[in-house]
Formats: C-alpha cells, sequence, structure tokens
C-alpha cells in the first residue's frame, strides 16, 4: 500500500524566496549569528523585530515529552518503540503513527521533532536498539520515509539522527567510527537517504562521534558532499545535544543549528568568527536562509515564540497506538498452535515473571516520557481473565535483575497513600517553606533538563521528594544512591546519604554512594531526598536504586502455581535501567534469574508461553521447551491491552523481526569489534550486518530476520513481469496472496537479491522490497513489488591507484597474473544470473525467481 502524501511540508513559490531573501538581507551579522545556536534546552533565538520566532524542540521519536522531563512532565502519547514500529513492516502504519506524533507536537508548542532513530541495529547490546528501528537498511529506511511524512504533514520537522556511524552508547561524544565507505554507502547512509530523498525530512541531527577522524558535526563530507550535494538535502541540521563544535570547522562543513544555548561555538561565537574574517559572512546568510525556508515551508512564521504546552488527549490516537502494538507483536513460536488460547476451556491460568507486574512500555534516555497512562499485564489480563470466569493466579517468580534497580510506584507510596512519590519544587538553594507547586513522580528517578516545573526558576532551585518505600521482603536492604549535584537521602527519618551538599562544583560529575539498612516486609517506611539544581543547563539527575536481600527460592511458588494451571504465561524481560541511551548492554541473556524461571516453568508446564517484554533480542536459551513465544517489545501505552487480546485470539500478533535473534552473542557481526577501545570502533564486519552476515557465513540462529507467525495461514503464487532486462532497467515482483484460514489475518511478503559472483564480497541475500497484506479468509489480493536499480547495485570504492601499482610492477615476471581492472568509484550492477527470492523471512523462502541482467 502506498504512503499519502501530506499537504506540508509545502514548496516554497518565488515569492516566499524573494521575501526571506530581503528579510535576510536586513539582518545585522549578530542577528543572523544569533539564529545559529540554541537560546535555552529546548528553543532557538527569535529576532522579534524582524517576525523571526524562536523555534521549540521536543525529543522523541516514541512521544513528544515537551520541556520537562521527570514528574512535571505533560502526560503524553506513548507509542511503540522504534524497533516495534518497524516489527509492523507496515510502512502506512508508521505514517499514521507519525501523523498523530505531529498532533502531539503541536500541542506541546513544538515544530520540531527530535527523530526518528535510524541507526543501524549493529548489535543487540547497543544501548538504544530499541530506539532503532533495524538491522536492514531497506526497512529502516522505508519506516523512516513513512514517519517523516506523517511527522511533517502536521507541520513539524523531523530531525533524522544520529548522522552517521553512531552504533553504541560507549564513550559515544568522542568515539571515532572507522567506517569504509563502502559499508557506509550500502548501509549506514542508507536510511538518511532514503529519509531525505523520499521522505523529505527537513531535518538532520549530527552525531556526537567521529566519523572516520572528524567529529560529525565538523564533517564537511557528510554534510555537505554528501548530504547537501549528492542527495539534495533543502533543510536544517542540527547538532545533538552539546555535542562539540568548531566555530570555524562547524560552519563550513554545513552545521546550521548548535544545541542547546547558550551558544558556545555558534551564535556571538560565529559572529566574531566572521568579523575576524575566519568565516565568510555568506555562510551564515545561508544559515538563516535555510532557517527562513523551513519555516516557510510549514508555515511557521507567524507562530509564537513561546506556546503552551498542553496535554493532547485524543481517542482516536490512542486507539492508533493499540493498533501499531498488535501489529508489532511477533509470535515466534507457536508448537501445537497453543495460541490463541481458547477462553472456554480454561479454568485456572498462572501469570509468571517479573515484567507481569512491572511491564515495560519504553526504553530509557532521551526517550522516556509520562505516558498518558500505563497498565501492567498483571491489571489487564487478571481484568480481561475475570470477565471470562477464569482465575488468575500471580507470582513474580523472580526479581527483575540482580543489580540495584530504582523504586517503582508499585513499590511507593505518597504521603495520600497514592502510588509514587510527592515532589516539591522550590526556588532558592533549600527546600524549605512553601513549595512553589508539587507533582507526583512514578519513580525514585528525578531529571530535568530545560524548566524543571512550571514556575519554577532554571538558575538556582531545590526539590524535595518525599513518601512511603513499602518492602515486599525482611532483611537488609543496600540502597545506592546516585547525584550529579547537591544531594541528600534519608530513609526511615536516619540520614544515610549525602552527596557534596555544600560543594560550589557539585553539578556535572555523577557521584554514588551506598548505605543499607533492616527492613520488614510490609512495614512502610519513610523515604526523603533531597536535591539542589544548581543549573537545569548542567543536566541535573538524582536517583535511588535499591537491591533487596536474598529472598527463599520464590521460584519454587511459581512453579507450583504453574503446575496447577491449565496455562501458563511467563512475562520476562528488559527495561529502562537495562535498555537505555547513555550506556550500553553488558549481557546478552536476560537479566537475574529470568532464564532459570522460564526453563523451571516450561518443565512443569507443557503448556507454557513466554512473553518476551524488551526492547532488542535477547538470548533465548529454553527457545525449543516451550511451545509459545511472544516478542512483544516496549509497546508502548496500549501493550498491556493489546497483549491480552492477542493471547485470547481477539486480536492477531502481526509482526515480523525486524532483527536476527542470534544463538549466542559471539556469533554476532559485530563481536570483538563492538562497543570499540582506546577511542575508536572499527565496523570490522563490513557490508555483512545482521542476517548478511549469518547467511553469508552460515551461523545457525535462533530467530532469522523477518520471521513471525499469525492465526492464519496462506498460500502465494510469484512470478517475475520479465525474466531478463538491462542493468539500470525496473523489474516487477508480482505476488498473489490467499487467505487459505478460517479467520482474517495478515502475511508480510518479502522480496530478497541474490547477486551473482564478482569483484567484492556480497552478501547471501540482501532485502530489496516488501508488501503487507491484511486479507478475510478465502480472501486473496495480488502485489506488485518493483525493484528498480539500486535493489541490484553495490558501491564499489574505485581503485584509481590501480594504473600506477600496474606501472611500479612492470618488470615483475608474475605482473600478468597481478593485472586488475579499473573501476571508477560509485555504484555498480553486475551483469549476470541473479536470483529474486520471494519469501516470508529470510530463512523462509517460498519461491527463488532467475533475473538474468546484461550490461547496458
Amino acid at each position: 500500500m502506498a504512503l499519502e502524501e501530506p499537504s506540508l511540508p509545502r514548496p516554497l513559490t518565488d515569492g516566499d524566496r524573494a521575501e526571506i531573501a530581503a528579510t535576510v538581507a536586513r539582518l545585522s551579522i549578530e542577528q543572523k549569528a544569533s539564529l545559529t545556536a540554541g537560546r535555552d534546552m529546548w528553543s532557538t533565538m527569535p529576532v522579534a523585530e524582524a517576525g523571526i520566532p524562536g523555534w521549540r524542540m521536543s525529543d522523541g521519536p516514541n512521544g513528544v515529552r515537551g520541556t520537562r522531563l521527570g514528574p512535571a512532565g505533560v502526560r503524553a502519547l506513548c507509542m511503540p518503540c522504534g524497533a516495534a514500529l518497524a516489527a509492523t513492516w507496515n510502512g502506512p502504519l508508521v505514517q499514521a503513527v507519525g501523523a498523530a506524533l505531529g498532533r502531539e507536537a503541536r500541542a506541546r508548542g513544538a515544530r520540531v521533532l527530535l527523530g526518528p532513530t535510524v541507526n543501524i541495529q549493529r548489535s543487540p547490546l547497543n544501548g538504544r536498539t530499541f530506539e532503532c528501528f533495524s538491522e536492514d537498511p531497506w526497512l529502516a529506511g522505508q519506516m523512516a520515509v513513512a514517519y517523516v511524512r506523517g511527522v511533517q504533514g502536521e507541520g513539524v520537522v523531523t530531525t533524522v539522527k544520529h548522522f552517521a556511524g553512531n552504533e553504541a552508547e560507549f564513550e559515544r561524544n568522542s568515539i571515532n567510527s572507522l567506517i569504509d565507505e563502502r559499508s557506509l554507502r550500502e548501509l549506514y547512509l542508507v536510511p538518511f537517504e532514503m529519509a531525505v530523498k523520499e521522505g523529505g525530512t527537513l531535518g538532520i541531527m549530527t552525531a556526537y562521534n567521529r566519523l572516520n577522524g572528524r567529529f560529525c558535526a565538523d564533517h564537511r563530507w557528510l554534510l555537505t558532499d554528501i548530504l547537501r550535494g549528492e542527495w539534495g538535502f533543502q533543510g536544517i541540521t542540527v547538532s545533538d545535544w552539546w555535542a562539540l563544535a568548531d566555530s570555524v570547522a562547524a560552519a563550513e562543513a554545513g552545521l546550521d543549528i548548535e544545541m542547546p544555548g547558550p551558544a558556545r561555538a555558534f551564535g556571538p561565537a560565529l559572529a566574531t568568527a566572521v568579523a575576524d574574517g575566519r568565516v565568510a559572512e555568506a555562510a551564515v546568510d545561508a544559515v538563516a536562509t535555510r532557517l527562513l525556508e523551513v519555516m516557510t515551508r510549514i508555515e511557521a512564521r507567524g507562530d509564537a515564540t513561546d506556546p503552551p504546552e498542553r496535554p493532547f488527549d485524543s481517542p482516536a490516537d490512542a486507539a492508533l497506538a493499540r493498533r501499531a502494538a498488535a501489529e508489532a507483536m511477533v509470535l515466534i513460536r507457536n508448537e501445537g498452535e497453543l495460541l490463541p488460547l481458547s477462553s472456554g476451556a480454561l479454568r485456572r491460568v498462572a501469570l509468571i515473571g517479573p515484567n507481569a507486574g512491572r511491564t515495560r512500555i519504553m526504553g530509557g534516555g532521551s526517550a522516556m516520557l509520562r505516558a498518558a497512562h500505563l497498565s501492567t499485564v498483571r491489571e489487564v489480563l487478571g481484568a480481561v481473565l475475570a470477565g471470562h470466569g477464569i482465575a488468575m493466579d500471580h507470582a513474580e517468580g523472580c526479581a527483575p535483575t540482580d543489580d540495584f534497580a530504582l523504586l517503582e510506584a508499585s513499590e511507593l507510596r505518597t504521603g495520600e497513600g497514592a502510588p509514587g512519590l510527592d515532589v516539591a519544587f522550590f526556588a532558592g538553594d533549600e527546600a524549605g517553606g512553601a513549595p512553589i507547586v508539587v507533582h507526583r513522580a512514578d519513580l525514585s528517578e528525578l531529571t530535568f533538563m530545560g524548566e524543571p516545573a512550571e514556575g519554577v526558576p532554571a538558575e538556582g532551585f531545590s526539590v524535595r521528594a518525599s513518601g512511603w518505600f513499602v518492602p515486599s521482603i525482611s532483611g537488609v536492604h543496600r540502597f545506592r544512591f546516585v547525584s550529579n549535584g547537591a544531594a541528600r537521602l534519608a530513609i526511615g527519618g536516619t540520614r544515610c546519604a549525602s552527596l557534596v551538599w555544600d560543594a560550589a562544583d557539585a553539578a556535572r560529575v555523577m557521584r554514588t554512594v551506598d548505605c543499607e539498612t533492616l527492613l520488614e516486609a510490609g512495614v512502610p517506611v519513610p523515604l526523603l531526598i533531597e536535591f539542589r539544581g544548581e543549573s537545569v543547563l548542567n543536566f541535573c539527575h538524582v536517583a535511588l536504586k535499591m537491591l533487596p536481600p536474598p529472598a527463599p527460592d520464590s521460584i519454587d511458588g511459581a512453579v507450583a502455581l504453574a503446575a496447577a494451571a491449565d496455562v501458563a504465561v511467563v512475562v520476562v524481560g528488559t527495561g529502562p535501567t537495562i535498555e537505555s541511551e547513555g550506556f550500553d548492554r553488558t549481557a546478552y541473556h536476560l537479566p537475574g534469574r529470568q532464564d532459570e524461571l522460564v526453563r523451571r516453568v516450561a518443565a512443569a508446564n507443557p503448556r507454557t508461553v513466554v512473553i518476551v517484554n524488551s526492547g532488542s533480542p535477547v538470548a533465548m536459551p529454553w527457545l525449543e521447551a516451550v511451545p509459545a513465544v511472544l516478542q512483544i517489545w516496549f509497546g508502548g501505552q496500549e501493550m498491556a491491552a493489546v497483549l491480552a487480546d492477542v493471547l485470547l485470539g481477539v486480536e492477531e500478533p502481526g509482526g515480523r523481526m525486524p532483527i536476527t535473534v542470534p544463538l549466542r552473542i559471539e556469533h554476532s557481526p559485530a563481536f570483538g569489534n563492538f562497543p570499540g577501545g582506546a577511542g575508536e570502533v572499527r565496523y570490522g564486519e563490513g557490508v555483512l550486518v545482521g542476517y548478511r552476515w549469518y547467511e553469508t557465513r552460515h551461523l545457525p540462529v535462533a530467530v532469522p530476520f523477518g520471521h513471525g507467525r499469525g492465526y492464519t495461514r496462506f498460500a502465494w503464487t510469484a512470478r517475475l513481469s520479465v525474466g531478463r532486462v538491462l542493468a539500470g532497467d525496473a523489474v516487477c515482483v508480482v505476488v498473489e496472496v490467499t487467505n487459505i484460514g478460517s479467520r482474517a489475518g495478515s502475511d508480510v511478503v518479502q522480496v530478497y537479491v541474490a547477486a551473482p559472483h564478482g569483484p567484492l564480497t556480497r552478501a547471501a541475500k540482501e532485502l530489496r522490497g516488501f508488501a503487507k497484506l491484511h486479507l478475510g479468509p478465502g480472501e486473496s489480493r495480488t502485489v506488485e513489488i518493483e525493484l528498480r536499480a539500486r535493489a541490484f547495485s553495490y558501491w564499489h570504492p574505485g581503485d584509481d591507484e590501480s594504473a600506477a601499482i600496474q606501472e611500479r610492477l612492470h618488470a615483475t615476471p608474475f605482473a600478468a597474473d597481478m593485472k586488475t581492472v579499473h573501476r571508477a568509484r560509485g555504484w555498480m550492477i553486475e551483469p549476470g544470473a541473479h536470483v529474486v527470492h520471494v519469501g516470508r523471512s529470510s530463512a523462509d523462502i517460498i519461491v527463488s525467481l532467475p533475473l538474468m541482467i546484461d550490461a547496458a
């Protein structure tokens, strides 16, 4: 199904261009330079006298948080994470999700959304794998195009990120990503290229890291030669927050806006560089012109500089989030058709696992927001089953991790007995007297970037978080108190931790202190956290984490419940303290004793369903021992409700894997080259990333790329529109799909291309097209998937030195054996016999169609 063409952004008229040129000509160099830097954490500088408003930006990409993190933030629609959206393999649906996020952004007063994240899922251990779309550049690019069109159709600029080579969080502010040009062209740049050429994105965010020796914010080859020169990008480039930039190098490279404010390399510093003759004024004129052009194209020239932020409660958009969550869920395994469960045949269900009562709907870092609502699998499934007269027993079985973890709303109580903590905000250094405002926190973590709360000064504020912690087990509890500012902690009325409360240089440096105390199960203990914010520009953070005492073997109790139930549903996974911006995962396996829990429950009940609530792949050593496995990702605010419907067959799990699940992390392409060391990370696997690696190397995997099952069956017939073409000509893959099952469902046609042997290593096959179909019982539909020149192309880096080398070797008797054929740099199509594979996954090919390509 084709994507819709939105009415915005609109094209520029000659009158627009003339007006913009006149406006720029009237601006002083100081005014023009002011447009190149942020005013504060989330907005740019206005030039009111010239009628140029400031722009508000907001983090994404799974929601629109607005300017405030933490308890004072506006409740926002939480969509499924990036990997989940890609798992839908449904461009029109993702476009609709983008449009909903565009409407959310407008409600926050934002005209720029910081997303989508299109970096390649190079390793499952990347902390932001959940935020990215796919290991495959074509699938990631198609999702990016759909997302961009949806968001920008609502008059909000997307800033596709992070450009480029940011596939890990390790030393991300300085690491040097060493990537050969062929791998860049065929993999890592492709989603950005598609977002520009097909999606029409008006924004690109530069990455923190260095790429082949140069910081991305200063990288002329990236920002000018490729982005603007080759791809024809007409928008603005924005630095990631506090990314390192050089005034002269960044201006000459093509960076437009430095964020956040106040300015460091741009703004006044750029005006000075122009006055000193180090930067041409024409470069600043170009930035001002591009900024006004983008504002005009989304009709934002008349905006207020500081519009109000408001919640946006749309039942239609919540229903869309529900549909996206359902289409993202991947039924990995369903032996004996255990799913969907028959409510009429059930009397008792055992719900087990740490993520049943701590359901994770989003990952950590900039993707975090205050969701419009949060429900757990335990709450929703219990209510649904009760409505069918089915009993449900619950046991956590094991802790979600064997490390320190944040306290959650279910473990905390406010002064009035509500879940969470009371958070009071004060002006000044001491949290005393009457607070300016009080909000409720869902976690024992507070982070501030921008205005802490309405009416609270950004410079010099204090916070008091108070409430009660209710331990679930008796014994010595260990607490870890973390802050980058002045902070104090009291437990049970006793001061037990203090972090540089009187130090003038408290901000920026993250400090940790541990303490412990003896607590009794079920007996509430008062908590008090005090924090002094020196400046929100320094990123303020304070968190309390807890490690409970060793518990009696609770897995035994979970196994007993499972043995007595008709079905055992085990919900395992990760969470935002494991998958997050800022750090990478340290292990591939599920945290804590979750693998043991799954194995023992499955041994006790042969009718066990495992729900994997993670945003990226995890090891599944128990996969063959479990009849049903469902990957639900970080599925957004509607995930728990959708899961209940999927388990009982009201909804179908419509997802397909956008990333391979390896048997072992040692098998993954980046192993040995991830996350990096000694200041650099080498992309040593080259073009063999994801399924390209596993299939070309003949490595077995746990779950192949593209895999997923539904609740019905389909029959396919496929053919090519032509069997022989000239290089550069297009060919259509024509596939007729028929639902031969008894219920409605969806299927995904995936088209891969295998090239003939040539001068460079090629993957066994590469995804080059796909189509998702929803069909009723007995319904048939024919889809045509067009394969254009790039579907058969690879990037040749060129061998410009071949003539000189041949000359040097002229006296060598073996020179004839070393003769090379000169090739220019660029996209090449290798003539010869290609194969077009049509399948349900990279490993499940239904038909292979020969195609001969002749030299043009």
